[in-house]
């Protein structure tokens, strides 16, 4: 804060944004916003997503406008006391302009890091946020990663520690899965917790993740502070096989593309860029045979083959579901007939990705059950 201006930056999603385009303002010079107000849309060259402000106060100017590109940490907006003059502010973007340096915006960000969780075999990991005795431990599903938290780690880092993991099989982490069963993931992410030395978490597992906290929370449940599920699988047999099989074999961006659009119900903010790196990843040595294995061990014959619903009434923890309505996926009707002592919410207008399609929302979940 300068003279009681504060700016208004554009933030850095996930380690791949250098830069993103201001979509559309949706407030006008010389309103009064709130911390978590979503005053923007901002499209990255993986995704579109809300921008929420992350101040209180009179937003006097905009600097970056509708359709403009900017690289990460440039400024976008300034707030201002109504006493403070439009010289001074002139004064204020000037001085940010001139001194804007882009490597110092970049600099300090967090990079992924690998853990051995037993003899020749390591998990990739991205943690934010300060120490804690109860971190955040982010669980991403079938063909995913950990940059899929993307629009969530970073923001919960602020309150949280968090950390968000490769499950084997997928991105940096082993390729070696064992038998390739559903409780096998959970003893290696059960391990993955055992190397970093962290004795409880709130576990966040998104479709199979989701699968893997709830295993991991019913047969560990000292090391289990809270459940958010999102889209988890074991809720019910009906899965959206094209999805599955597509993902596997599709390696052309077109037919791959119509593939992954199936994960949300507005697929507009799917870049090209993120199914080229879908398309990269699928060509690590070991992916292939990987996903091959999850899929014909826990979903033979086109079906689920975990059946976790029942151990609903063994948790411990505190527990949530989300899930989006028009989940193409795994449907959301599985949500349904779920414990009254539950918290279940379901999103209008989201598919199978309510952590990316409704990431402001989402997160305030995540953070509302952490702090109890």
């Amino acid at each position: 804060m300068s003279g009681n201006i504060e700016p208004i930056l554009m933030p850095k999603w996930g380690l791949a944004m250098e830069e993103g385009m201001l979509v559309e303002w949706q407030v006008e010079e010389g309103d009064a916003i709130e911390k978590g107000q979503e005053i923007a849309d901002i499209e990255t060259t993986k995704i579109t997503n809300a921008f929420e402000s992350p101040l209180t106060g009179q937003l006097r100017r905009f600097v970056t406008m509708d359709g403009e590109t900017v690289p990460v940490g440039f400024l976008l907006a300034v707030c201002a006391e109504e006493d403070v003059d439009d010289a001074t502010i002139d004064g204020f973007v000037r001085d940010f302009k001139d001194n804007f340096v882009l490597d110092e915006a970049a600099a300090g960000a967090a990079e992924p890091e690998t853990v051995e969780i037993q003899p020749g075999q390591s998990i990739r990991y991205m943690t934010m946020g300060s120490d804690s005795d109860e971190p955040i431990l982010f669980v991403h599903g079938f063909g995913g990663g950990f940059d899929n938290w993307m629009l969530n780690q970073e923001a919960l880092s602020e309150d949280f520690q968090t950390y968000a993991v490769d499950l084997p099989g997928h991105g940096g982490s082993t390729k070696q899965i064992g038998d390739g069963e559903l409780a096998t993931l959970t003893d290696m992410l059960q391990s993955f917790m055992s190397a970093m030395k962290i004795g409880r978490a709130h576990l966040v597992g998104h479709s199979m993740g989701g699968g893997i906290a709830l295993d991991l929370a019913t047969r560990y449940p000292d090391q289990v502070a809270s459940l958010s599920l999102i889209a988890p699988v074991g809720f019910g047999p009906d899965i959206n096989m094209e999805y599955i099989d597509g993902f596997i074999t599709q390696t052309r961006a077109r037919k791959l593309r119509a593939v992954i659009e199936l994960l949300v119900d507005d697929p507009t903010g799917i870049s090209p860029d993120m199914i080229e790196d879908i398309i990269k990843y699928k060509r690590l040595d070991g992916v292939g045979p990987a996903l091959e294995l999850l899929r014909d061990k826990n979903m033979p014959a086109g079906q689920q083959a975990s059946a976790l619903k029942d151990r609903l009434d063994d948790l411990v923890a505190p527990t949530q579901i989300i899930w989006g309505r028009n989940d193409r996926i795994i449907p959301a009707s599985h949500a349904e007939g779920l414990p009254d002592r539950l918290k279940i919410q379901i999103y209008d207008d989201t598919g199978h990705m309510p952590h990316m399609e409704r990431a402001n929302e989402v997160n305030a979940l995540i953070s509302a059950i952490v702090k109890g």
